[in-house]
C-alpha cells in the first residue's frame, strides 16, 4: 500500500487516466473528487462487496 500526504486542493494521478483530489478536510472526514473513464467503476467498498455478492449469487443459480 503506497500512503502519501495530500492538503485540500491538491490531486493524486493513478495512470493516466484516473484524478484523485482531496475537496475538503473538515474534523475526521476528507471528500475526494474522482476522475475516472466510464467504463472504471468507482465505488465505496461497502457498495463493491454488495455488488460482487449479488452477482456471485446470480451466477450461482445458472
Amino acid at each position: 500500500m503506497l500512503i502519501l500526504t495530500r492538503k485540500s486542493g491538491e490531486t493524486i494521478r493513478i495512470g493516466d487516466s484516473i484524478a484523485v483530489t482531496v475537496l475538503e478536510i473538515k474534523g475526521n472526514q476528507i471528500r475526494l473528487g474522482i476522475a475516472a473513464p466510464r467504463d472504471v467503476a468507482v465505488d465505496r467498498e461497502e457498495v463493491a462487496m454488495r455488488k460482487k455478492a449479488e452477482q456471485d449469487t446470480r451466477q450461482d443459480t445458472k
